[in-house]
């Protein structure tokens, strides 16, 4: 590395604290366990317990489900009690209801158990999401965010590799591996990251539990946001795809193994690595709702192009234009959520923005497994594609309310009323 590009490391290392580096480092080992694991997830089902893509959707849209519980609760829990129990209650709960996962030996047991999961080890998310939000402030929020995609994703490059060899020893050994790594995430947030809720008003006495939830109505309520979840769930329904169905559709339709599906993963966890602390300076002070909008494009162009070609070059170049509309969309997406939301209130917003994931989760599977069994299986691209222009559609819309929102400044008001 050159002086000059090692200075400019330095530099961007010590613009952010410390406990968000901790964070960083974490979420890069919790994740290499979970990568391992979920790009594999429909291959293990179909091929243990011999099910198709329509029982797969199924499970997946009930996880979706029963995970609203589990973030509400811990949306709510970090706000009234703090951020970081949750985050290791989250992490010690995915880890162990990895190992209750291997353990079942039907479908119908998996099926109980994952119920169980989806409850637990999704209430630490709303916690990790606001804690970034409090170790930041709102101009770093945005390039925070992309560091920690690029930590997310370079456990991306490694994992599926790693993941394939193991599932070619054993599967159960991809679910021991993501309970160990998320013990020792556990660990890290523990002992190395102090609590980071903001403290009470001066003379303000803590809110009861029962106004802590009754606190939800505030998002709920704000029709604006929940605009900016329907363009978000829109985009998820596509996005989802990418490690729920690719992998079976490129198995079924044009005999790619597991690891050709590995390395379209790596490539995009590559770019994310190489490309998404510059991608998101470069963008930076620009309007957060119309860098949505390019990204949901890119990222419905990416999805569309499975559906018209058939060449495994043709399939890089598709993985290659969503991750551009990721890179764009998933930061500026986060940092706006950040700035929506009230200081004391950014754990609940954020287990309601998850609430649009959670649609996605719900529609998306199951509309996969429909398209794909039902024998039309290039048509679920040509929805993604759909998809990502009809969210792109809304964040536009958007934009202009978000710009007739802002105050006007006092030289423009002094302007105009002259």
């Amino acid at each position: 590395m050159s002086p000059r590009r090692l200075e400019r490391a330095r530099a961007t290392f010590e613009a952010f604290p410390r406990p968000f580096w901790t964070l960083v480092l974490g979420t890069f080992i919790d994740r290499l366990g979970g990568h391992m694991l979920f790009p594999f997830f429909a291959l293990y089902l179909t091929a243990r317990f011999g099910v198709g893509m329509t029982q797969v959707a199924f499970l997946f849209a009930t996880w979706s489900v029963v995970s609203v519980v589990g973030a509400t609760a811990g949306g709510a829990l970090a706000d009234r009690f703090g951020r970081k129990g949750m985050v290791v209650f989250g992490l010690v709960a995915s880890g162990a209801s990895s190992l209750l996962l291997a353990a079942a030996n039907s479908m119908m047991a998996f099926f109980a158990v994952a119920i169980i999961v989806g409850v637990v080890a999704e209430a630490g998310w709303p916690a990790q999401e606001a804690m970034v939000a409090d170790l930041l402030p709102e101009d770093k929020r945005a390039d925070g965010y992309g560091i920690l995609r690029v930590a997310f994703n370079l456990s991306v490059v490694i994992a599926p590799v790693l993941g394939g060899l193991l599932a070619a020893r054993s599967y159960t050994l991809l679910f021991v591996a993501d309970a160990v790594t998320s013990g020792i995430t556990a660990i890290l947030v523990y002992f190395f990251i102090d609590e980071t809720k903001p403290a009470e008003a001066p003379g303000r006495s803590p809110e009861s539990l029962r106004r802590t939830f009754q606190g939800y109505a505030v998002p709920l309520r704000d029709r604006f946001f929940l605009m900016v979840l329907f363009g978000t769930a829109l985009l998820g329904t596509a996005y989802l795809q990418l490690n729920s169905s690719l992998g079976v559709y490129l198995r079924d339709v044009y005999q790619v193994p597991p690891q050709g599906y590995g390395y379209l993963l790596s490539l995009n966890a590559l770019m994310v690595v190489a490309m998404q602390f510059w991608i998101t300076r470069r963008i930076s002070g620009s309007p957060q709702f119309l860098m949505l909008a390019l990204g949901a494009v890119l990222v419905g162009v990416g999805f569309g192009l499975y559906g018209f070609v058939a060449a495994y070059g043709w399939f890089m170049l598709a993985m290659a234009i969503l991750t551009v509309g990721e890179m764009i969309m998933v930061p500026v997406g986060q940092a706006l959520v950040a700035r929506m939301a009230p200081q004391d209130m950014r754990g609940r917003y954020m287990a309601v923005f998850g609430y649009s994931w959670t649609v996605a989760g719900i529609v998306g599977p199951l509309m996969a497994g429909v398209l794909l069994d039902g024998g039309h299986p290039a048509w679920l691209w040509y929805a993604c594609l759909a998809l990502g222009l009809a969210a792109a559609g809304t964040y536009v819309y958007l934009d202009g309310v978000d710009r007739r929102r802002q105050p006007v400044p006092a030289v423009v008001a002094r302007r105009m009323e002259g």
